[in-house]
């Protein structure tokens, strides 16, 4: 998932993405990891690592096979908890 400001992505001098994973491999009661169900990403259940956050160059993205689907404001907010307790905030 692209956690990244538009503002900034959409930047001509800006060639990097800032990302948080997401998988389908569920480890359960992982307190840095926001659980999806498969209605919030067209996937099946799937985990956002919080804990490998990372940055990615826009160059090895690719185009999505499917619709981008936007999380909710509350699973956003989740999400920055969760990045917050991955950094020890």
């Amino acid at each position: 998932m692209v956690v990244s400001t538009d503002d900034r992505n959409s930047h001509p001098r800006a060639d990097t993405v800032l990302i948080v994973p997401l998988t389908t491999s569920v480890a359960k009661d992982v307190p840095t990891h926001v659980y999806l169900s498969p209605g919030e990403t067209g996937l099946e259940q799937s985990v956002l690592k919080a804990e490998d956050i990372a940055v990615v160059p826009k160059a090895a993205l690719s185009e999505p096979r499917y619709r981008l689907r936007p999380l909710s404001n509350q699973r956003v907010c989740q999400l920055v908890e969760k990045i917050k307790h991955a950094m020890g905030c």
